[in-house]
């Protein structure tokens, strides 16, 4: 199963409201899924975005893939960067020890 994190669509007419679930890759938009991860409401004058971050950062570490609206929304409450940084870190936590040795 290659999972996907993205919205499903839900609300009535002209008043969208989103789930940001994880489902199969081959799944509708609007059908069956593995775990709802929050939601977004994009049409009030300030937009609701309500994510579980712990679940989410653990399917992105599963291997989960974003759709490029679910990314952005990752992105606007931090958790993207949690996910990218640990490798960033580590990088730069080996290098900084390989300059103190080399200047020893």
């Amino acid at each position: 199963m290659s999972a996907r994190i993205r919205l499903q669509r839900a609300g009535r007419k002209k008043r969208p409201f989103f789930r940001v679930v994880v489902a199969d890759q081959k799944a509708n938009r609007d059908g069956k899924f593995v775990e709802q991860l929050g939601y977004w409401d994009p049409v009030p004058e300030e937009q609701k975005l309500e994510l579980n971050e712990e679940r989410s950062l653990y399917w992105l570490q599963q291997g989960a893939q974003p759709s490029d609206t679910a990314k952005a929304l990752l992105r606007r409450i931090g958790v993207w960067q949690k996910f990218k940084a640990p490798g960033q870190v580590e990088a730069a936590a080996a290098a900084s020890d390989e300059a103190t040795t080399a200047s020893e």
